[in-house]
């Protein structure tokens, strides 16, 4: 049985087609916007016309940050581990902005090459502290200060989705990472707040330099991509600035890699 196809010129069109794909006037907050990735986004959105709120534990690096932006910015300095520091960048945000339209729960710690059987306890909880229930806890907060609507994005990595030898507690973190947007997702969807996460392959980032200064392991990486190369400052930013805006309210609830084909071999 064959289905005919429906002509485009058949399906009624909204007034505001297509939706906007841009973030300008949106309120967004970003953590780990001191340094690397987090930076990266920080400046993205700001040129994009945003206004940020910039978080991290090294108010310096925000101070500098902000001063360097267009447009007027806001500094939080704190521990994203701090329930009541998530909630206060939160609710600053929807006071001061008028609402909180976007939070990026970026902040993260680099990984560390330990076997699980030789891993301290100390650096299992650093890494799941941080990485895992820092997301958890500004996610919750941003799902609190949001009325309705609004985007919720978290910065993955493919290593939650293949891990490498040593990388326990990183992929343990992100994977949780993945779950806990899928569970957010459902919950917050009868508010028209969509919950996804970006899951970034092998940037030339802080993050990475001590796998970029190992020949083999450098090697390892790159012969798993497709593009054979690690990724730029220009790749990352688009999908973030797709997820926070218009174009994308009906994509939740989902883990999206932007990974050069990483995850294809």
């Amino acid at each position: 049985m064959s289905v005919e196809p429906i002509p485009i010129t058949d399906i009624p069109l909204p007034d505001r087609f297509p939706l906007r794909s841009d973030v300008e006037g949106k309120s967004v907050v970003v953590t780990g916007a001191g340094r690397g990735l987090g930076r990266l986004l920080a400046v993205a959105f700001a040129r994009s016309g945003a206004t940020v709120g910039l978080v991290s534990r090294n108010e310096e690096q925000l101070t500098e940050l902000a001063r360097s932006l267009p447009g007027e910015h806001f500094v939080f300095a704190g521990d994203v581990r701090d329930a009541a520091f998530n909630m206060k960048v939160c609710e600053t945000m929807d006071r001061d902005c008028g609402g909180l339209d976007v939070f990026i729960a970026n902040a993260g710690v680099s990984p560390v090459l330990t076997k699980v059987e030789k891993m301290s306890p100390e650096t299992w909880d650093s890494i799941i502290s941080t990485n895992l229930t820092g997301a958890f806890l500004g996610a919750r907060a941003a799902a609190t200060a949001m009325r309705r609507e609004g985007r919720i994005i978290l910065t993955s990595s493919v290593i939650g989705q293949r891990s490498m030898v040593g990388l326990g507690a990183y992929a343990a973190s992100k994977a949780g990472m993945d779950a806990l947007v899928r569970t957010m997702a459902l919950e917050l969807g009868p508010r028209a707040i969509t919950v996804n996460a970006v899951a970034p392959g092998w940037f030339d980032s802080p993050l990475s330099a001590g796998f970029r200064g190992n020949d083999e392991l450098e090697e390892s990486i790159l012969s798993h991509s497709a593009l054979g190369r690690w990724g730029r400052a220009e790749d990352l930013p688009g999908i973030f600035l797709f997820l926070a805006s218009e174009s994308a309210q009906f994509i939740t609830g989902t883990v999206i890699p932007v990974d050069g084909g990483y995850l294809l071999q």
